[in-house]
């Protein structure tokens, strides 16, 4: 009884273990590198060489070096999208950032335009005159992630230089629903020195330091000890300095115009604050937010060794919105900022490919290698569907048409009969074999079916045969016996009948003895 007690207790743990690594995603991928490497945040990066197989790896030249990360890129110049698909868990919160670093690898001295997508959506239009970085921040809606880059331009050629996934708690930047993603403009904290990212903040979100404006002062914390459980919980290191003013007859003014990301898009801030010192019974501090000369709102009051967390959300704003930041009238003590994040709004986030769709093109692929080489939605975004399949409009959209003739298949067809919505199949030209499966039958939208020029054998389905709306092509097909051809005998066949009086010169006798 103890035995099966410890074994149970132990399965229990190897489940809870499994649950616990596979809902937490860290994923480093230096584009374009082969091997590991650990950099001087911990941080473990790896190759993508077993990750994807099509572009081909490229170093920047010396002089455009940042780090040993973003100094190789991986390039891709056949296909109009190329994909890096990442496990996930579905329904869970990630942040995903993407590095571009040109280099003038190509000494073209060309940079390129091109598009960037994620999970079948459009992300931004990316402009490679200098190095940058995207980021966003969404919920999953698949067990699968992708990151897609795709041509726009001729003899202009995406690349990637590195990918990073990494999981957010998520009751984080929960004001936002799931069918939104919040991209990222920028994540500044005032006072620092340094660039803050993991291990100190464990989303490993990137905490730019930024100058200090003219007539402002930066302010070291007093405590000892900072408690950042705030929902978004930010790092420690970010709220040990902050921003304020001498006065408070001035104010702190924030501006939007250096926002990288179309205006048009609403936005989603984030302010942080902390008072830092232990205030006597004669101080208090206090402010609200303006936007513009309007006071967006309440007092603001900061408590010492705390955070404090105020957002604003779906807000249109132009390049010429500012913020400030302003003591309210029975404030002894001015206003201070710690941190903010500027994000903007996405459009409503598809949900892809339907999944009958989906798992039916993934049988495809497991089936035949030589289609492995597609990945990311294969719908999403029109127009950079798969090479070999057609979409309908449809908000889910459904494949109608799967042209995978001269792809040199080989073997027997999967089962893909979920894929109910096609009206043309086409694998003419390759080399499949085995009989003509009786599931494309039961696909009632099929009114091509083109079988030509395989080694399909036995007869045609009478479900099939019997559909008067379904135009079928099947010549060329040796072993394949129609209405005007006889069924020929393999060699199989044969093989069989003539084993089967030695079958029973066997069995016969050993029925008797038993």
């Amino acid at each position: 009884m103890a035995i099966r007690l410890w074994l149970l207790i132990h399965l229990l743990l190897i489940i809870l273990s499994t649950i616990s690594v596979s809902g937490n995603v860290f994923v480093s991928i230096d584009c374009g590198a082969s091997g590991s490497y650990t950099d001087e945040n911990s941080i473990v990066w790896t190759g993508d060489g077993d990750l994807i197989s099509n572009g081909v790896s490229h170093t920047v030249q010396s002089n455009y070096s940042i780090s040993r990360v973003y100094d190789t890129l991986r390039a891709f110049t056949t296909r109009k999208k190329n994909c890096y698909s990442i496990e996930a868990e579905e329904g869970g919160k990630v942040l995903v950032r993407v590095v571009f670093n040109y280099g003038n690898y190509d000494g073209k001295s060309t940079p390129p335009m091109f598009d960037l997508h994620f999970d079948g959506n459009f992300w931004i239009t990316v402009n490679t005159s200098q190095s940058i970085y995207y980021e966003a921040i969404y919920v999953v809606k698949r067990k699968v992630i992708s990151v897609c880059v795709a041509q726009t331009n001729p003899n202009q050629f995406p690349f990637i230089s590195s990918l990073e996934v990494r999981s957010v708690d998520p009751r984080a930047y929960s004001h936002i629903g799931p069918d939104y993603a919040l991209f990222m403009t920028y994540r500044i904290g005032y006072g620092l020195n340094e660039t803050i990212r993991f291990p100190s903040d464990p989303y490993d979100r990137a905490w730019d330091p930024t100058n200090i404006g003219e007539g402002l002062l930066r302010v070291v914390n007093d405590a000892s000890f900072i408690n950042a459980n705030t929902p978004n919980n930010p790092p420690q290191a970010v709220l040990k300095s902050s921003m304020t003013t001498p006065n408070t007859s001035r104010f702190i003014t924030l501006g939007l115009g250096t926002i990288a990301y179309p205006i048009h898009y609403p936005m989603y801030i984030n302010f942080y604050f902390i008072e830092v010192k232990r205030l006597n019974s004669t101080e208090t501090r206090s402010f609200r937010i303006y936007i513009d000369t309007l006071p967006f709102s309440l007092p603001i009051v900061p408590r010492f060794g705390n955070a404090t967390e105020y957002f604003i959300s779906n807000l249109s704003v132009t390049a010429d919105t500012q913020f400030h930041i302003v003591a309210t009238a029975g404030s002894t003590l001015p206003p201070l900022l710690s941190a903010i994040e500027i994000f903007s709004i996405s459009d409503a986030l598809t949900n892809g490919t339907n999944n009958n769709d989906v798992e039916g093109l993934l049988s495809l692929q497991n089936a035949f290698d030589v289609l492995q080489k597609w990945d990311g939605d294969p719908c999403l975004p029109a127009p950079y569907s798969w090479d070999w399949i057609k979409c309908n409009d449809d908000p889910m959209p459904r494949v109608t048409s799967l042209n995978l003739n001269s792809f040199n298949l080989s073997g027997r067809l999967p089962n893909f009969s979920n894929m109910d919505a096609l009206e043309i199949i086409d694998l003419h030209n390759n080399n499949l074999s085995g009989p003509v499966p009786d599931f494309l039958g039961t696909m009632l939208n099929l009114k091509q079916l083109n079988l030509a020029d395989n080694q399909f054998s036995g007869s045609i389905p009478r479900s099939l045969s019997r559909n008067s709306q379904l135009n079928i092509s099947d010549t060329g097909n040796p072993l394949l016996c129609t209405n005007n051809t006889s069924c020929p005998r393999s060699n199989s066949n044969k093989k069989r009948t003539n084993k089967f009086p030695v079958i029973l010169a066997i069995t016969i006798p050993v029925f008797f003895i038993l």
